[in-house]
């Protein structure tokens, strides 16, 4: 095995695909590319595997984003790259993938999503000369590990995208909304508790009574049952906009939003208007919640490829807010082209949003512990759907 250390972490935002956590099946319509079989060129300093979660990489969510964004850089780049899917969803098969990819000479290894924590754990010290990059692996996914030098993982500030979110809903005249997560894991809490705190914020300069409900599917992906779910928010409840938080699970959201006029759907992780829209009516995508999972891909490889991993290794790291003048620049935020601006909330005002929130005048609590404190909403938590 050939040594080699690198890592890093980012500081740019943008791109599109989808999905909080992974774990998602793929779209009917989508076709997984076929993974290739050649190890990395033999001596290759640098070389790329990426390691899927337990979905795919027509994912639309974290392992689609992560490959597409590995796969560009390393294209662009002359860089030898492949991607390992692992046979079944536990530690085990991820490892075994991790392996694989090392005895096929691949030295630097991009986990995306919070199931690779134990994977980390078992292969780190083992493999003490391959870099990982970890998203989305935090302290609490990791337990009492101490990362060694070659592990980098970056985690992100869902709540204040989510924040960004709910509060846009509100201003663009949505005072019924919906929150329909994945698994009630931290980045999920986060996007969620972040979503509650904007809606409130937004009601109360309003002045407008303005409900939540507040639900998990306890899976990330979509199915009848949390279709049938959805279909009595939009169409018996009254619900008129749902933040999909949770990779495929925007699948049921948005075939149930589809059966309503109106009826809206907030993406997650990435822009999901593109899927979404065509996949369920022009404009379904109210907005967006997104953190910037690509731009880390690029910037840690690129960094990797400097040389300049010294400055990464071992560290967890939380990516957020950039920059208080350019949204666009940040690790959290909602697209600028796609979402659906009005007069209650234009792109001027979302530039402000984001100012005042840089600059400390918005603060929102990342704190999952407890629900969030309202004042001028209704929030009904529901528990899991199944």
């Amino acid at each position: 095995m050939k040594k080699f250390l690198a890592l890093i972490l980012a500081l740019v935002m943008a791109l599109s695909l989808v999905a909080c956590g992974g774990g998602d099946k793929p779209a009917d319509d989508q076709k997984e590319p076929e993974q290739t079989t050649e190890p990395a060129e033999e001596g290759a300093a640098f070389s790329v595997a990426m390691i899927t979660d337990y979905g795919d990489i027509t994912d639309q969510s974290f392992n689609q984003t992560t490959y597409e964004a590995c796969k560009a850089y390393c294209e662009a780049n002359g860089v030898p790259f492949n991607y390992y899917k692992p046979a079944g969803d536990s530690t085990a098969e991820r490892v075994a993938m991790i392996e694989k990819a090392v005895d096929e000479d691949y030295n630097v290894i991009v986990m995306p999503g919070y199931a690779f924590g134990e994977t980390i754990t078992q292969v780190a010290d083992v493999y003490s000369d391959v870099t990982f990059i970890a998203l989305d692996v935090g302290e609490g996914d990791l337990g009492d590990y101490t990362l060694p030098e070659n592990v980098y993982c970056a985690v992100y500030q869902e709540e204040l995208c989510g924040y960004m979110a709910g509060y846009a809903a509100v201003k663009l005249g949505y005072t019924h909304l919906g929150f329909l997560g994945g698994m009630a894991v931290p980045a999920v809490q986060r996007y969620g508790y972040g979503y509650v705190q904007g809606v409130d914020a937004a009601a109360g300069e309003l002045g407008v009574d303005a409900t939540v409900e507040y639900v998990y599917g306890n899976q990330f992906f979509g199915d009848p049952d949390i279709t049938a779910y959805a279909d009595n928010w939009y169409q018996t409840l009254g619900v008129q906009v749902v933040f999909a938080c949770g990779g495929g699970i925007c699948t049921s959201a948005g075939e149930a939003a589809a059966k309503v006029d109106g009826a809206k759907v907030i993406g997650v992780d990435v822009d999901q208007s593109a899927n979404l829209d065509s996949a369920y009516g022009e404009d379904i995508t109210l907005t967006s919640a997104m953190k910037g999972l690509a731009p880390t891909v690029e910037h840690m490889l690129s960094e990797v490829a400097a040389g300049n991993w010294a400055n990464y290794g071992g560290k967890i790291e939380t990516l957020g807010l950039v920059s208080g003048d350019d949204p666009t620049a940040n690790y959290v935020q909602i697209p600028m082209d796609t979402t659906l601006f009005g007069d209650g909330f234009t792109q001027d005002n979302y530039k402000a949003l984001v100012k005042d929130m840089f600059d400390g005048k918005i603060t929102v609590s990342s704190d999952i512990t407890a629900e969030p404190a309202v004042s001028n909403i209704t929030v009904n938590y529901l528990g899991n759907i199944k």
